[in-house]
């Protein structure tokens, strides 16, 4: 991209659009920008019209006992009428704390600079510089909308004078008035991404963050909405904090109107102290406008998979043997579950907790990161080489970030125990944080790691992290907080450990689905949803996980028939299905499976294989439900050509027969072929025939998605999986309800078109 430097007279605004989203920003003021409309595309306004936009836009508002008061700017502060939440608390020992920052350059990437004036552009990035001389500080902001219409900013703040505090410095992105409701989600460990929807109110709905990593009870994404959205309709903006310790999002209202979505990093006393020269730099804050929550998750979706980072090869189908084994590592009955794997088809082979120092059980060994002589007396070798002799991938599970006081590790270095006091915090899982930040302890931990990596050809390791980080400080520096420069340690570890040794994949865990973020997805290749495998419970974490990220990170796992986390027993044909749409695998103990339930998960397997390129690259859709106690799932190319639908009966039905699914995604002018998939796995006697003994018949796509296709009706928590596949017309872009190229399947620059080639 070109880039044009602006001095001297700025232009009046600039006007972004991509994928049907505009980003129109006020740049008339000498203060920071203002972001007078960020929504649905506005279409081309030319300039006269962008200035036009910029001055309806506007609003200074007089009142007789307050301020004029203007649109709160990406920084909100009170020097231009903002009395709600301030952007920046920094204080030189209580001077020096009201900030009033001044354009001084501002660089617009991929766009011909045309001043004064306003310049009207698609996809791009705004830099601006800005100084408060009084109070010797440099800000630098970056704006950007993403080809896939995904919106992130973050700032830079830098030192020119004496030693400066900084408490907060966190971003908002406005919304209009008609988001009067908020939705989010909450959660505990086994029930993440527990959806949760309140009216958007005068003052702060205020979600703080101070377990140290994302969270089991995270926001995850906090929208604004308009009441009565769903899936597909009703206008939605959702932020999102790309940081893996401590974080926050907030939703304000004032009482002259305003709302704003922002978030940032939750500093903790102390933590960030800017002597001269020094900066610091925010995470970054996203945001995604849609139409329907399934838009607000198809932009982070598409921004993910442009990524070059982004997996580029098939998902390997997993086997995990946690819940097949524990602690309990005993090398023959692995080997015969190596054999297992490879016999129904599993591609990589991971071992989890339990392989090294004296890790019996929970409460020694982390820290000591040595192949246990007692589980292991001739190393992994045996293993490693059989999981190879079958052309699997091996995996390793660690917990790098942790230590237990029973280990080696701990008693030669007690100093590296994160602690803000004397005494260390209290326990969770018989286990202690270390201070990585502290070089010694760094090196150490990297070490031991490259040392594995070196010896074992690993092709990918699972990292938990199963505490809270409360009370992190820094023992060597007197207790000082770790959080912000922990997190910075974790980021470098995985970074230098993926260029060490390319190829390398790392799946984020943290006691489950506790670390998911966009910070973390910088440098890792999946993350593991949620440590509940129970299908029915699987339905929901899937399905609100996929608000941030696409199915194939997401790990997604067959368990046992009955569940370790809920006690539920559950048919195979349910618990395949509700881990089709992800990145599939297997937690289950094959040796207690009987030679029937191997063959039918085989068919499982292969069937995930079959379509894991259309899962890997598609449009995930969800819903619209047909009914209350039925939901339905799906994933379509996004050139129409064919889809798959996973309809699941989530509880008995009060009515009969069940209601009609549509099917989304699909082209209206083209027909298609309806295909049940592994139907002979569900129970006999339970679906009726209806459509299902007429397969090859051809539906046109406007019934399916209209009208849509009548279920079967089952029994509860089961599951139908369905194929539709185009039989007429070449695979040409669809075209949607105004007859108009959804512009989803013809943008050049899309993800979803560029891992049909090189990449899938």
């Amino acid at each position: 991209m070109s880039a044009t430097t602006v001095t001297g007279t700025l232009p009046e605004a600039i006007h972004f659009r991509a994928k049907g989203c505009s980003l129109l920003i006020d740049l008339t003021e000498p203060g920071i920008p203002v972001i007078l409309h960020w929504g649905a595309d506005l279409g081309v306004l030319g300039e006269d019209g962008v200035a036009a936009a910029r001055i309806a836009g506007s609003a200074h508002i007089p009142y007789s006992c307050s301020p004029n008061v203007r649109e709160p700017s990406l920084l909100p502060d009170a020097r231009n009428g903002w009395l709600g939440r301030p952007g920046l608390l920094a204080s030189r020992q209580g001077r020096q704390w009201a900030h009033h920052f001044s354009v001084t350059s501002v660089d617009i990437n991929s766009v011909p600079c045309t001043t004064p004036g306003a310049i009207e552009t698609g996809p791009g990035r705004l830099r601006v510089h800005s100084t408060d001389h009084e109070s010797a500080l440099e800000l630098d902001l970056d704006v950007e909308l993403h080809s896939s219409g995904l919106l992130r900013t973050r700032a830079k703040l830098t030192n020119r004078g004496d030693p400066l505090e900084v408490q907060q410095l966190h971003l908002s992105l406005p919304v209009p008035r008609q988001a009067s409701e908020l939705l989010d989600f909450a959660g505990r460990w086994g029930m993440e991404r527990i959806v949760q929807r309140q009216p958007f109110a005068v003052g702060q709905h205020l979600r703080e963050n101070r377990r140290g990593n994302t969270g089991v009870d995270a926001a995850h994404v906090l929208h604004a909405i308009e009441p009565g959205t769903d899936f597909e309709q009703g206008e939605a903006w959702g932020v999102h904090t790309g940081w893996s310790g401590n974080h926050v999002h907030v939703a304000e209202q004032a009482n002259t109107g305003e709302r704003l979505l922002g978030g940032g990093e939750l500093l903790m006393p102390g933590e960030i102290l800017l002597q001269d020269g020094e900066e610091y730099l925010t995470p970054w804050i996203y945001g995604s406008y849609g139409v329907g929550l399934d838009q607000v998750a198809h932009r982070f979706h598409d921004y993910l998979r442009a990524r070059p980072q982004h997996v580029s090869t098939p998902r390997p189908v997993t086997l995990n043997v946690w819940e097949a084994v524990y602690f309990d590592h005993d090398e023959p009955r692995l080997l015969e579950l190596v054999d297992l794997a490879a016999d129904i088809g599993i591609e990589r082979f991971v071992l989890d907790d339990g392989w090294f120092g004296g890790r019996r059980h929970a409460r020694t060994g982390l820290g000591d990161w040595n192949v246990s002589e007692q589980a292991w007396p001739q190393g992994l070798h045996p293993l490693v080489d059989a999981v190879k002799g079958h052309g699997m991938q091996f995996g390793l599970w660690v917990e790098p970030e942790m230590v237990n006081l029973d280990s080696d590790l701990a008693r030669a270095n007690p100093e590296w125990i994160a602690s803000a006091r004397a005494d260390p915090p209290i326990e969770q899982r018989h286990q202690h944080l270390l201070d990585l930040t502290n070089p010694r302890c760094y090196k150490n931990i990297k070490s031991q790691l490259e040392a594995l990596l070196t010896e074992y050809p690993i092709d990918y390791l699972k990292w938990d992290h199963n505490r809270d980080a409360v009370e992190a400080g820094s023992q060597i520096r007197g207790g000082t907080p770790i959080g912000h420069d922990q997190t910075l340690a974790v980021y470098r570890m995985i970074d230098e450990l993926k260029s060490m040794f390319p190829g390398l994949e790392i799946e984020s865990c943290a006691g489950g689905g506790g670390r998911i973020d966009l910070g973390i997805l910088e440098r890792t290749d999946r993350v593991w949803v949620s440590d509940c495998i129970d299908p029915l419970e699987r339905q929901r974490l899937m399905r609100w996980t996929g608000q941030l990220i696409p199915p194939e990170l997401m790990g997604a796992h067959v368990g046992s028939p009955r569940s370790h986390t809920t006690g539920r027993t559950h048919d195979l044909s349910f618990r395949g299905a509700a881990a089709l749409l992800g990145h599939y695998g297997v937690e289950w103990d094959l040796s207690s499976a009987t030679m029937n339930e191997r063959k039918s998960l085989a068919g499982w397997i292969a069937t995930y294989k079959q379509h894991r390129a259309l899962i890997a690259s598609g449009r995930a859709l969800r819903g619209p439900d047909p009914a209350e106690d039925t939901w339905l799932s799906g994933v379509t190319a996004a050139d129409g050509s064919e889809g798959l639908f996973v309809i699941s009966s989530m509880a008995w039905s009060a009515t009969r027969p069940s209601a009609r699914a549509r099917l989304r995604g699909l082209d209206p002018a083209r027909s298609y072929n309806v295909t049940p998939v592994v139907p002979a796995d569900l129970p006999s006697g339970l679906v009726e025939t209806a459509w299902w003994s007429h397969q090859g018949l051809a539906i046109p796509g406007s019934v399916l998605q209209i009208s849509g296709l009548q279920i079967p009706t089952t029994h509860p928590e089961q599951s139908i999986v369905i194929h539709v596949k185009a039989t007429t017309g070449p695979d040409r872009p669809r075209k949607g309800a105004d007859g108009k190229q959804d512009e989803d399947s013809t943008d050049p620059e899309s993800p979803l078109n560029a891992s049909r080639g090189s990449k899938r």
